[in-house]
């Protein structure tokens, strides 16, 4: 590990025993989430991000092997998108693997302070998950659009409606996570209720 991060980390707990001690927890929860994410970003490369990266390439595998639109490229992350004229041939990378989404999730999980210990880890895992599933999606519409409609369509399709759609379902996450659960203790709350109900 870089020396710099183990200098940032050890900055970053002393300052969190300070705001603790000093009953500041709208700024402890600033500095904790931020500088949690900084050090989950930091730590993340090279295996955090080849493993999420790979992740997504095979969620896109999967659900293409039932259309056949594209051929995807495990070992490379290329996705080849077969359309009428002029196939296109996308790289699922470090943009695409949806880690920064993740680790800003999960920072920002860990030091909400209205959870329970056992909630901040549901939501965090719960939120990873659901992710992972959107980015897996959006690839999916891209791929789509892209084969009936074309190469020209990239664009539209890559940047503007796949990031679209992953985004409305990112803050659809967030609030239900940071916002509904509030009220009614959203997904949690039904996780719950549904196993106890089984016991």
């Amino acid at each position: 590990m870089n020396i710099y991060i183990l200098l940032g980390i050890v900055v970053w707990l002393y300052m969190l025993s300070v705001l603790k001690r000093a009953q500041l927890s709208a700024f402890f929860f600033i500095v904790g989430s931020a500088g949690l994410f900084f050090i989950l970003m930091a730590i993340s490369r090279p295996y955090w991000v080849w493993f999420f990266t790979h992740a997504v390439i095979h969620g896109v595998d999967l659900l293409n092997k039932i259309t056949g639109w594209a051929t995807v490229m495990l070992k490379t992350g290329l996705v080849y998108i077969t359309n009428g004229h002029n196939p296109v041939i996308m790289s699922i990378d470090y943009e695409c693997s949806g880690i920064i989404e993740t680790c800003a999730f999960v920072s920002l999980v860990v030091f909400f302070p209205m959870y329970e210990r056992k909630e901040k880890v549901f939501y965090a895992i719960f939120g990873m998950f659901f992710i992972y599933l959107i980015n897996v999606l959006r690839l999916i519409i891209v791929i789509t659009i892209v084969h009936f409609m074309g190469g020209q369509s990239f664009f539209l399709a890559h940047s503007v409606i796949g990031r679209l759609v992953f985004y409305v379902l990112v803050i659809a996450l967030y609030y239900n996570v940071f916002t509904y659960s509030q009220l009614a203790r959203g997904i949690y709350r039904k996780f719950i209720d549904r196993r106890s109900s089984k016991e």
